[in-house]
């Protein structure tokens, strides 16, 4: 069995932040989940990539403090539906493809992902 982390198994900082990277522009010019962005500047985009990056770094494992707010406070409002929950998991299957993250590793992430969801959709 692998005793390396999530985090390692999925390239440290830098291979999480590929998959931010390529994953939030696909959640921005999607037709259904791009309201979510539409208001927001450069800077609240950035700033929002980089917690992001902690807090999945924090989460598998990484040595990476997180700064942000747990995800019920940060989605609490949002009206995230189920299908825009499903939208979702479908860009971070998409992205997880184009890097080529190994089957074991996106078993995890989507596991842990899963995790999550309660907290997430409201509407």
């Amino acid at each position: 069995m692998n005793q390396e982390s999530l985090y390692q198994r999925l390239g440290g900082y830098d291979g999480i932040t590929a998959f931010a990277s390529d994953l939030l522009p696909r959640l921005q010019g999607d037709s259904q989940l791009g309201r979510f962005w539409e208001n927001r500047g450069d800077d609240g985009i950035a700033r929002e990539k980089q917690l992001l990056i902690g807090f999945l770094c924090a989460n598998a494992g990484g040595p990476v403090y997180y700064t942000g707010r747990d995800m019920l406070t940060t989605h609490k409002g949002m009206k995230i539906s189920e299908s825009d929950w499903e939208v979702f998991l479908g860009h971070a299957e998409a992205t997880m493809q184009a890097l080529e993250v190994p089957q074991q590793e996106c078993d995890d992430v989507v596991a842990f992902v899963l995790s999550l969801k309660d907290d997430i959709v409201e509407a």
